[in-house]
């Protein structure tokens, strides 16, 4: 099933994503600076125009003789015309983390150079060269003969860029593998944590199941939610906690096991430094 991916290269519905999209977008008119949540990496290929996308510690900007890659997550971005009577234009690829990470996993001797610092910014910068201006032509002729291109089109496609990618900009492509390695960093803490908010198990546990040390755990983990995990932890039990009490379904004494609590003691501590009162004292006045 096709789905309805993208209404402008700004704003998109992001239901039923398929693992590999492609698009064609035009436009006459000067875009705002907005936010965007890219659900999918993306590969926008310019083709008139001018784009710019701001990022917490950098600010890229485009011309048509180049490409970016953006890696799923938030930026903002604009797109301007340039020429008077011009239009903006650019072609698009999206596709899953899963897939980059597949593709990696069946080309581990891709040719590769040595990254000292990982990148800082999800964004890539390439140069178009004889052979990528021929390859997004390519892609104009596909989707302008229709019917809708097949998913195992589109992944072959996409297949070819990253292979083309790999031999001719090793070094851009080695960024491109640590970038699909955080991303899937990324996506295991957040399975462990979901996995685990309602059971009693510890940060270091929990760094254990991630492959990772207590540090680099919360590292990322901060990164991520933007707190430590002790604190996230407490805060989201708490409210769990809060939200069983006022059911009224639930003594204290059969909360605190409910959300991953050992003993109770420690729960009426945990409870009262969030909420200021005791959980049975919660309870009465809610």
């Amino acid at each position: 099933m096709k789905t309805t991916r993208i209404q402008n290269e700004q704003g998109s519905t992001e239901t039923d994503l398929e693992p590999v999209s492609i698009f064609s977008y035009e436009s006459q008119i000067d875009g705002s600076r907005n936010r965007i949540t890219l659900h999918q990496n993306l590969f926008s290929f310019l083709l008139e125009g001018e784009k710019t996308v701001y990022y917490p510690g950098a600010t890229v900007k485009i011309h048509p003789g180049q490409f970016l890659l953006l890696s799923a997550g938030n930026c903002l971005m604009s797109e301007k015309t340039v020429a008077p009577g011009g239009s903006y234009r650019s072609m698009l690829i999206f596709f899953d983390t899963n897939v980059l990470i597949d593709f990696f996993s069946r080309h581990p001797d891709m040719p590769a150079t040595k990254i000292t610092e990982r990148p800082q910014e999800p964004v890539l910068l390439f140069e178009k060269d004889t052979f990528l201006q021929h390859f997004i032509e390519s892609l104009g002729f596909i989707l302008a003969d229709g019917p809708s291109l097949s998913l195992n089109r589109r992944l072959v496609k996409l297949e070819e860029l990253l292979l083309y990618l790999g031999e001719n900009y090793p070094g851009q492509l080695q960024k491109l593998r640590i970038l699909s390695q955080q991303a899937d960093e990324e996506r295991l803490i957040r399975q462990a944590v979901t996995a685990n908010l309602d059971q009693p198990v510890t940060v270091e546990e929990l760094a254990f199941l991630c492959h990772t040390s207590l540090s680099t755990f919360k590292r990322r983990f901060a990164k991520i939610y933007g707190t430590s995990p002790n604190k996230w932890f407490l805060e989201k039990r708490m409210h769990k906690a809060a939200q069983l009490l006022k059911q009224g379904d639930y003594k204290v004494s059969e909360v605190y096991y409910e959300i991953g609590y050992e003993n109770l003691s420690s729960f009426i501590q945990s409870f009262k430094q969030v909420y200021g009162v005791t959980p049975k004292q919660y309870q009465l006045a809610n």
